[in-house]
């Protein structure tokens, strides 16, 4: 099986902690101590005469994402090293290690032709084998799924971006190497029009607005992002948003990527303090505005209980066909789960207005 290289692959636009789902597990690939007579030495040149194969690009990249640990803490790769201190290396590799296995699975396909497939991923469903996944992501059904037109070798899977578990919606396959490589360079460019609908704790104070905040990984926790506003760690990320409606404690807005980072949505909004409803790794699975009331609180529970995930759907996917060179645009419906959450929240913010009326009203 063969997939498309991880270092070609527009990053994670969302999803759950990397590893949890599956598609994109830290693991530590190497740790040593520094020898005692060590010279002191730029850690990235250090590092690429240690390991081979290694390049001075590759160990910086690595560096600014935060899988290099000197000491416990993140460095620059202009750190000096010293005899003594601890260097601790990891990888995401989300697919490398693991047999694919073809597996008859349903697929939800919007648009195939003979260059592209358009895939409306359901929730629930990793893209990639990883640990605790091995089986049952939309690779393997892939495989599957094009293996019945190819020869009895596993056909290459063109995946040129990815979204993650509990996240819905479309996403693009390439079926041919001129396809990934035109549709790659797209997203290279961020020239794909990506629009995600969310529903976010809080009221948003503008009707819409742009986030800027780097991206990488935390400092303490590694299998989550941080937003590192000073630009000094991470990659740069933007991130548009725009209001579709308000209700009060929660807001349901609309979100244009203009980079494609790890979770760049989820923690972009949690920087901004307006987390993702129901996100329980970046602070979206309490009561993060509202009453103190039994009754609010009930309706809060039941709400998460109807959402066990973030509220994030990618509904619109727009780009050049890589062959017909022609504009395409693709949309998906919004899955029941946030349906089901948003008109919850539209009943329940409509009786709290109608009941403060008839207050007024009666004096």
């Amino acid at each position: 099986m063969a997939v498309q290289e991880e270092d070609d692959i527009e990053e994670y636009d969302d999803g759950d902690e990397p590893g949890a789902s599956g598609e994109a597990e830290l693991a530590e690939r190497e740790r040593f101590i520094v020898n005692k007579g060590q010279e002191s030495l730029r850690i990235d040149k250090f590092l690429q005469n240690r390991l081979e194969g290694a390049t001075r690009n590759k160990l910086q990249q690595a560096l600014d994402e935060g899988l290099i640990l000197v000491n416990g803490k993140t460095v620059k790769s202009n750190h000096k090293i010293k005899p003594g201190e601890e260097i601790v290396i990891f990888e995401t590799r989300p697919s490398a290690l693991y047999e694919i296995v073809p597996e008859d699975l349903p697929l939800d396909i919007t648009y195939e032709d003979e260059d592209i497939l358009i895939i409306n991923k359901k929730v629930g469903m990793v893209v990639h084998p990883g640990c605790g996944n091995p089986r049952g992501t939309l690779v393997n059904g892939l495989s599957y799924y094009l293996k019945k037109e190819e020869t009895e070798e596993l056909p290459r899977i063109g995946l040129v971006h990815r979204i993650d578990k509990d996240t819905s919606g479309l996403l693009v396959i390439a079926k041919n190497e001129a396809a990934m490589q035109k549709m790659g360079l797209q997203f290279k460019n961020h020239t794909v029009h990506r629009r995600y609908i969310a529903l976010v704790w809080g009221n948003l104070e503008e009707d819409e607005g742009t986030v800027v905040a780097h991206i990488g990984r935390h400092q303490r926790f590694r299998k989550i992002m941080a937003a590192y506003p000073d630009g000094e760690l991470g990659k740069e990320a933007i991130t548009h948003y725009k209001v579709l409606e308000r209700f009060n404690y929660v807001t349901l807005i609309e979100l244009r990527l203009e980079t494609g980072r790890t979770h760049q949505i989820r923690v972009h909004m949690k920087h901004i303090g307006h987390p993702l409803f129901s996100d329980s790794t970046y602070g979206g699975d309490y009561i993060v505005k509202g009453t103190v009331f039994t009754k609010y609180k009930q309706f809060v529970e039941n709400c998460f209980k109807l959402l066990p995930r973030h509220a994030l759907h990618a509904k619109e996917l727009g780009f050049i066909h890589p062959d017909k060179g022609q504009p395409v645009l693709f949309d998906s419906e919004l899955p029941e789960d946030m349906v089901s959450v948003i008109e919850k929240w539209r009943t329940y913010i409509g009786g709290m207005t109608r009941q403060l009326k008839e207050q007024m009203d009666n004096g």
